[in-house]
């Protein structure tokens, strides 16, 4: 089972990222997917995840500023990440659940600078 995360990167605040996470090596069903973030000193939290049917659910933190998708067909999930704060500065990780668990990719670095 492999996800591979990419899209990271450095940006001003105001900015825009699209991150993604292409799934393969899943033999059941995904069924949601999503992104988790964690900061220097702080815990990992949900930033946002979307069902197989494209149920969103969103950190209130992010709200209004991101949007998560994906492509059921290539088990791919994207969120594009708008006026990017400097507090949105986190290592990314994209998450996947199947029906016997869950799986984890490996993150990816996001830098927002003011």
């Amino acid at each position: 089972v492999q996800l591979q995360a990419s899209g990271g990167g450095m940006v001003q605040a105001g900015g825009s990222l699209r991150l993604s996470c292409a799934a393969s090596g899943i033999n059941s069903r995904i069924n949601d997917m999503g992104w988790y973030r964690q900061a220097p000193g702080n815990q990992r939290e949900l930033v946002a995840t979307i069902s197989n049917g494209g149920v969103t659910n969103y950190a209130d933190t992010v709200k209004g500023r991101f949007t998560i998708s994906r492509d059921n067909a290539e088990n791919t999930v994207y969120p594009q990440m708008n006026s990017l704060k400097t507090e949105d500065t986190a290592v990314y990780y994209c998450k996947v659940w199947v029906i016997l668990g869950t799986y984890w990719g490996q993150g990816t670095q996001v830098t927002v600078s003011s």
